[in-house]
């Protein structure tokens, strides 16, 4: 009974979590609320093509929403520790509860939007919300998952490569480089990321705004992002293909690949339509639904 109930909670914390995070994106890419009369309010008017006109109820919605998934947090981590702890989903709960009071804390600098360390943790805090809430819901039952697959490295090194993937990402987003790069395959006529924009990688800067096209910094990150995510699909493939025998294991690896294939389609067609807004929200959920994936994913595996 205690597991079902945390189970369900869990996923109703998930979904807050995945609110939080279409919340968020929407206010970082449309610049909505963020007190700045010329930027990043001309980087909305990028990503949208028309005048900056924010939803004026976003910072409200995004306040709720946050509440909301805080106390289901609380209320999560009460169910997994009472009346007896039930492991391995309490402490993933726990870890879910010390990230949103520490997401918490760092909104107080959130307020400037050239801080581009605050918005890397608030980025990738948001898509953390999502994998930690998830996995609670995955182990809150363990017989569920029994039937458990090996992997190897190869899945381990896949799923790092991954990872690196989204990090690279949430940097373009905590710097508002989506618009250094507007052609495929190759970044503004660059195949290999220049070096001048290897420092693009440090982020303890204050920005002076949004890259603009050909921006060394911004290339850099796009080409990294795109090879990245390359090669993790690559190994994914791979590893889908020595999965085949454990059924379990093999669906969600597929699981992966299929989240993975969609945030590439949604790169691309964000690169073609001059980077819509609404793509780039999606681009956002969507790479907090491929972690999630990746936790099952990581679940399967023997130990």
């Amino acid at each position: 009974m205690q597991s079902r109930r945390v189970r369900a909670l869990a996923l109703l914390t998930c979904l807050l979590s995945i609110l939080v995070v279409l919340v968020s994106a929407y206010l970082r890419l449309s610049g909505a609320g963020l007190g700045c009369a010329n930027w990043p309010d001309c980087y909305g008017r990028i990503l949208t093509g028309l005048p900056h006109a924010p939803w004026e109820g976003a910072r409200l919605a995004h306040r709720i929403v946050a509440t909301l998934a805080l106390l289901a947090g609380i209320l999560l981590v009460w169910r997994c520790w009472r009346p007896q702890p039930l492991q391995p989903a309490a402490r993933y709960a726990t870890l879910l509860l010390m990230l949103m009071l520490f997401l918490s804390v760092v909104g107080v600098w959130s307020s400037d939007p050239r801080m581009a360390l605050v918005n890397f943790i608030n980025l990738i805090g948001g898509l953390g919300l999502v994998t930690f809430s998830w996995r609670v819901a995955i182990t809150a039952e363990p017989s569920r998952l029994l039937e458990r697959g090996t992997g190897g490295w190869l899945c381990r090194v896949a799923i790092a490569v991954m990872t690196l993937t989204v990090l690279l990402g949430g940097l373009i987003g905590a710097r508002y480089a989506a618009s250094a790069c507007g052609t495929l395959p190759d970044c503004q006529g660059a195949w290999w990321p220049p070096l001048q924009g290897w420092s693009a990688l440090h982020p303890f800067v204050t920005l002076a705004g949004p890259a603009g096209p050909g921006e060394a910094d911004g290339v850099a990150l796009h080409l990294l992002h795109r090879y990245a995510a390359a090669l993790a699909g690559l190994l994914l493939f791979v590893v889908s293909l020595r999965l085949r025998t454990v059924p379990r294991a093999r669906r969600a690896v597929l699981a992966v690949l299929t989240l993975l294939a969609g945030e590439i389609l949604i790169g691309v067609l964000m690169v073609a339509s001059g980077f819509s807004l609404w793509l780039g929200v999606a681009h956002n959920v969507g790479a907090a639904l491929l972690l999630a994936a990746t936790a099952s994913l990581l679940h399967t595996l023997r130990k």
